[in-house]
């Protein structure tokens, strides 16, 4: 875990695993659709208040990211765009946009599975959630099953090839 934010250690909240897990299984549907296989759970005071996946192709919507999905339905649920109190689970490391939604949306903490080298904006590329230079600072964890998020897109990509 590279160090450039706010973080707390992946093995100290046991639920953590079981919350990625249910993101996962988000991601296995994008995955029967045809989606790039991301999938993403928003929680807050221990309780999922949105699930989404990818549905880009789906909807012919390029900002239809699980994780701006997640956010939009949490808020509505909530009826408030700040999230400070609620925690993200993503598959893999989100992009520049929904990076961005996140310090929009004030989120209180991410947690992701797997990174993404080629476009990833917490820590790969750039590091969005932790740049003091914005009005909010978002803490991170990664590397939860990043093993099992890994794979699926690894396997997904393999197959479009």
């Amino acid at each position: 875990m590279q160090d450039g934010g706010r973080y707390r250690p992946v093995d100290t909240m046991a639920s953590d695993l079981d919350f990625m897990k249910r993101a996962l299984e988000g991601a296995e549907k994008a995955y029967k659709e045809g989606e790039v296989p991301v999938g993403a759970v928003l929680v807050m005071d221990g309780r999922i208040i949105a699930e989404a996946h990818n549905k880009r192709e789906s909807t012919f919507d390029p900002t239809a990211h699980a994780e701006v999905l997640a956010l939009i339905e949490g808020s509505r649920k909530v009826k408030n765009w700040r999230l400070s109190d609620a925690t993200l689970y993503v598959t893999k490391e989100p992009c520049i946009m929904c990076a961005g939604a996140m310090v929009n949306a004030r989120l209180g903490r991410l947690v992701y599975g797997c990174a993404d080298t080629r476009g990833g904006a917490v820590h790969s590329l750039y590091q969005l959630l932790s740049d003091k230079r914005l009005n909010h600072q978002v803490e991170v964890s990664s590397g939860v099953l990043e093993e099992e998020c890994a794979s699926l897109l690894k396997r997904f990509f393999q197959e479009r090839r």
